[in-house]
């Protein structure tokens, strides 16, 4: 069927469950938020009671308290994702990250500078999400 992709052999060393895979695939597209709320926490623009999403149950009274938790919530989670990439070729880890976290498509990166051929690059992305998915446990 038209716009279907072929499913990973299992008998591939990178092979994830389908289901595992869109999981992995949506903690990436949200790696901007949250360096944009990092980014947010680390300049005081936020006030710490509205970090929202991120402390779960009773959040501390204390301001600093709550501040610290969501960095840590959000530098945890962007740390995990960058973890996995020193294990990728260097030349095509930045197209791999714009690839998994903007999801942009093979034939745009390579338009724009992506060294390597299709099947090497999707090599490299399989090997980043079985990685993802060993780091995220």
């Amino acid at each position: 069927m038209k716009g279907e992709r072929a499913k990973l052999s299992r008998r591939n060393p990178y092979y994830i469950p389908a289901e595992r895979y869109y999981e992995l695939k949506h903690f990436c597209r949200q790696y901007y938020d949250w360096k944009k709320a990092l980014n947010l926490i680390d300049a005081w623009h936020v006030p710490p009671n509205d970090i929202s999403g991120v402390l779960k149950g009773n959040p501390p009274s204390n301001p600093t308290e709550r501040q610290a938790l969501a960095r840590v919530y959000y530098s945890g989670h962007i740390d995990i994702l960058e973890s996995c990439l020193p294990e990728i070729d260097p030349a095509i880890s930045p197209y791999l990250l714009k690839g998994v976290t903007e999801g942009v498509g093979y034939d745009a990166l390579r338009a724009n500078g992506c060294p390597c051929c299709r099947e090497l690059y999707y090599e490299y992305y399989r090997h980043f999400f079985w990685l993802l998915s060993k780091e995220r446990g």
